[in-house]
């Protein structure tokens, strides 16, 4: 039996430079490591998608644990779908059919602007009701979209998480990704493969880890959202 280990990014930077890790990020992603070298938590593989958040997470940690992990093997099959294109193709559809969704993106762009790239600016670190009806938008297929569906996301992330699976070693493998495939990984040990993905991933706090036991062909949830290096109330942040 092996543990399986996916490790959400830490907190990233503004709405306009997503992929990077704010400085508060960069130290969760250190708290982490120093978890995993204080608990003698080693890992046997490494795996990290190709967004630059996920990376620097694993460098962050990597730097911080000692030799608990060995090179971090990049497959973008761990990126995170991508908000942008979503935003840049679908709110027009909503701001179209939907005068709220309307006036709280106009009122979201207003404050991006006004925030002069604050990184503790409140536009900048919570979801907003627009921000969650255009991704339920893109979930349910509401719109034409050129970009990768829903259910293809979902196939992605699957077919990563069968290769990190894949070579059946003893011991760890860990992988640094996002809120969304690791929430699509949980729906899949609980049956649930619909939108319902989304409700787990919103749970998610920066730099947690939840873990799966693998044991042949069987891969079982076995924690979610864990941040036992996150002991201050300022450490926690969803976004």
């Amino acid at each position: 039996m092996s543990v399986l280990y996916l490790v959400r990014h830490g907190q990233a930077g503004t709405r306009e430079n997503y992929d990077s890790l704010s400085e508060l990020g960069r130290r969760q992603s250190r708290l982490l490591g120093e978890y995993f070298a204080s608990q003698g938590i080693r890992f046997e593989l490494a795996f990290s998608g190709s967004l630059a958040r996920q990376r620097s997470t694993a460098e962050e940690i990597r730097a911080s644990s000692g030799d608990a992990l060995p090179e971090v093997v990049v497959d973008p099959g761990w990126d995170e779908f991508d908000l942008a294109h979503v935003y840049t193709e679908l709110a027009p559809h909503l701001a179209a059919s939907d005068a709220d969704f309307r006036r709280e993106f106009e009122e979201m762009q207003r404050a991006v602007i006004a925030s002069q790239g604050a990184h503790d600016a409140p536009v900048h670190r919570r979801w907003n009701d627009c921000d969650k009806l255009v991704v339920r938008s893109w979930v349910e297929g509401r719109y034409p979209y050129s970009g990768e569906s829903w259910e293809a996301f979902c196939e992605r992330v699957i077919a990563a998480l069968a290769r990190a699976v894949a070579p059946r070693r003893q011991g760890n493998t860990i992988v640094f990704t996002s809120a969304t495939p690791i929430g699509v990984c949980a729906a899949r040990m609980l049956d649930i493969m619909d939108g319902r993905a989304m409700w787990l991933a919103g749970v998610l706090l920066n730099a947690s880890y939840s873990t799966f036991r693998v044991r042949e062909s069987e891969i079982r949830l076995f924690s979610l959202n864990t941040t036992p290096h996150l002991d201050h109330p300022e450490l926690r942040t969803f976004r």
